[in-house]
């Protein structure tokens, strides 16, 4: 939580020096009203926001029994309280955690994730997103992504301030201008992605504590990065901004774990879930 601060102090940081680049002083000023408004609509709003953008619906406990059970007893375990939950019709099998706290919390699960892996495998994933919920991560990454975001649009507002004459007093010139403008983004965007994988290295290790089984979430994270190679999923594609909200990279276009990449890269997460279990193969569930 130390780094995860410190980066999202380094964000702000940011996003106020590109409002001074902008404005000087009072651009600073607005820079940070600004991040405070988007952030208190975000903390509101960003729920609602993404699971009506990847089409997720309500599911009760009468629909699948088994599954709200699993998730109760898992949320009881770690002392959280009952989320809302919630299908996808995708194929693609994966699933996010959102909610501005554990109170306010829902997890969603694709159809895919149903249909392609075991009842203990559902559980390691189910596991890792109310991680995601007692460790307060969906808070986290709204307000990264919200900060983030914002900088991106007050870099290109310098950048059309200078070109259209304003700001005359600015130090850095037009070329340094230019450069803020390339550079801001890139900076707050490697930053989001180093807030996000942190958060899923610690989210796979309370996940496995709540299940009990390390492996089940290790062989669950497999299949999942083997199906999100082979099946697309055209709502991330349309809104990659939630991509790193998901427990596996929706995006084909950055499936490659490297210096853009949402996620932590696959192998060195498995090998960590493997160093917890001390164990040759998962056990068999209550689930079936």
């Amino acid at each position: 939580m130390f780094r995860v601060s410190l980066m999202i102090a380094a964000l702000t940081a940011l996003f106020m020096g590109v409002g001074f680049l902008l404005g000087g002083e009072g651009g600073m000023l607005i820079a940070l009203v600004l991040a405070g408004g988007m952030n208190a609509f975000a903390y509101w709003n960003s729920d609602r926001m993404v699971l009506s953008m990847h089409g997720a619906r309500e599911i009760s406990r009468a629909e699948l029994p088994w599954f709200h059970d699993m998730i109760a007893q898992m949320a009881a375990r770690a002392e959280l309280p009952m989320p809302k939950v919630y299908l996808i019709d995708q194929d693609q099998p994966n699933a996010f955690a959102t909610g501005r706290n554990p109170e306010n919390a829902a997890v969603a699960a694709t159809t895919g994730l149903m249909r392609n892996l075991s009842h203990e495998e559902i559980a390691g994933v189910m596991a890792h997103e109310l991680a995601h919920v007692k460790n307060r991560d969906t808070l986290i990454m709204t307000i990264t992504a919200t900060i983030a975001g914002a900088i991106s649009m007050l870099a290109n507002m310098a950048m059309w301030s200078s070109f259209l004459g304003g700001n005359r007093n600015n130090p850095l010139g037009i070329v340094g201008v230019l450069a803020m403008t390339i550079l801001a983004p890139l900076a707050a965007t490697l930053v989001q992605m180093a807030i996000s994988r942190v958060r899923e290295y610690d989210a796979d290790r309370v996940g496995a504590e709540i299940c009990g089984r390390p492996l089940w979430l290790a062989s669950a994270l497999q299949k999942l990065e083997d199906g999100a190679r082979r099946i697309d999923n055209h709502a991330a594609e349309n809104n990659p901004a939630t991509a790193h909200m998901f427990i596996v990279n929706p995006l084909h276009a950055h499936a490659v774990d490297g210096l853009f990449s949402t996620h932590p890269p696959m192998r060195s997460r498995i090998a960590k879930l493997m160093e917890m279990a001390g164990q040759p193969a998962p056990q068999r569930g209550p689930w079936g």
